[in-house]
Order: C-alpha cells, then sequence, then structure tokens
C-alpha cells in the first residue's frame, strides 16, 4: 500500500472529528461556552422574531390594500365604518375606524363644536398612528442588538479562548500544531456563532424597518386624505 494513502486514511477520521461542532463545545472553557449559548439562544430568539414578523408585515400589506380597495370604491363611509368598527382593525382600518369614531362622537355631542372636530380627529389618528406602528416595531430592538453585539459577544470569546491557548501553550511548553489547533478551535467557533446570530438580525432588521417605514408613510398620506375629507364636511356643514 502506498505510504501517502496509508497517511490519508489515517487523518480522515481526525478531521472528521475536528468538525464536531459539539465537540468544540463541550471542550471548550467554561467562559467561551457561554459565550456559545448564549449567542445560541439569541439566534433562536431572533429566527422566532423573524418568522412572527415576516407574516405580521405580510398580513398588514394585505390588511392595507384591502382597506383602500374598499375605502376608495365609492361605498359610503358610514357603511364602511359600520362593517369594519365591529371587528378587529388593524394598520389602515384601524386608523379610520378610530377617525370615524371620534368624528361620530362630537357631531352627536355637540354640533356647534364643529370648529375643533378637525383638531380632535387629527389627535386621534396621530395617535392611532403611533399605536400601530409601535405594534409593528415591537421586538425590531432586539433583532438591531442582536446584530450590533453579537460578532463582539463572540471575538469576545474567541480572544478568551485564544488566551487559554497560550496559557496552555505556555505550561506545556510545546507548540506543536496538534496542541495549539483545538484550542484556537474553540476560540474561533464562538465568533462563527456570533456571526451566524448577528447576520440574519441585521438583514431582516433592514428590511422590516423599510417595511415598516413605508407602511408609516402610507397610515400618514391616509391621515391627511381623511384629514381633508373631515375639512370639505365641516365646510359644508358650517
Amino acid at each position: 500500500m502506498n505510504p501517502s494513502d496509508l497517511t490519508s486514511q489515517t487523518l480522515a477520521p481526525t478531521a472528521h472529528q475536528g468538525l464536531s461542532f459539539l465537540k468544540l463545545f463541550l471542550e471548550a472553557d467554561i467562559v467561551v461556552q457561554a459565550v456559545m449559548l448564549g449567542l445560541f439562544i439569541a439566534s433562536l430568539w431572533s429566527w422566532a422574531i423573524i418568522v412572527e414578523k415576516f407574516f405580521m408585515f405580510r398580513k398588514a400589506r394585505r390588511e392595507v390594500d384591502r382597506f383602500e380597495q374598499a375605502f376608495w370604491s365609492g361605498q359610503s363611509l358610514d357603511e364602511l365604518y359600520s362593517s369594519l368598527a365591529s371587528g378587529h382593525t388593524m394598520t389602515m382600518a384601524a386608523l379610520f375606524v378610530a377617525a370615524m369614531r371620534e368624528w361620530k362622537r362630537s357631531v352627536d355631542g355637540n354640533i356647534r363644536s364643529l370648529g375643533g372636530i378637525q383638531l380632535r380627529v387629527e389627535k386621534v389618528m396621530d395617535v392611532t398612528i403611533g399605536r400601530e406602528m409601535e405594534r409593528l416595531d415591537r421586538r425590531l430592538l432586539f433583532l438591531a442588538t442582536v446584530g450590533a453585539t453579537a460578532p463582539f459577544v463572540g471575538l469576545f470569546g474567541t480572544v478568551w479562548g485564544i488566551m487559554n491557548s497560550f496559557q496552555a501553550i505556555a505550561i506545556s511548553k510545546n507548540t506543536n500544531l496538534a496542541v495549539v489547533a483545538p484550542g484556537i478551535a474553540e476560540a474561533l467557533f464562538a465568533t462563527a456563532i456570533g456571526l451566524l446570530a448577528a447576520i440574519p438580525a441585521v438583514i431582516f432588521y433592514n428590511k422590516f424597518s423599510s417595511d415598516s417605514a413605508r407602511i408609516g408613510q402610507r397610515l400618514e398620506a391616509f391621515a391627511d386624505e381623511f384629514a381633508a375629507i373631515v375639512s370639505r364636511q365641516i365646510d359644508a356643514g358650517g
């Protein structure tokens, strides 16, 4: 048998064992293990938020499109309000229901106070927009935090692991690669987990922030249009 073939067969199992992530975790220092575990939990929680927000923003876009289609279809605003007021509304529909509720409350309460109706309706719409945007943006800060800090936490685990490797070299007085490599591999594994947690968090944070900004712009535009409708109704009533 060729000696080179024997060498490759001997090294193959070793290389395969060296790629065991579980082995790298179990053989790491307790501090590096804590870093890896924390980053892994942060990554799982980030993906849970990503999945939740993905479906939430998709539903929000569909609700906005559906409401705009109904609003501009020529249907009576009173009929549209009656069909929406009894159910659960979100985004633009919630904005419309809140504005119409304040309009009806003001008009039915005191017809002489028409001058302040527009201001009250606009205030209600501003509060509703803030509440809806807060609901959409909830937990996005966690993604931003993971994206910003996970690489540095992983780097801390890497630095700590390399320090331990150098201490082991100093104690054993042996610079053989077989002695140094396991510790360095464990240390670099912490950085890899940090990047694994940070990269998706940054990508989806930017995506969801962009989606939220677009929905917010559509809500603001609708609020301005509805305020103009209210102003015309007040002028016609005056």
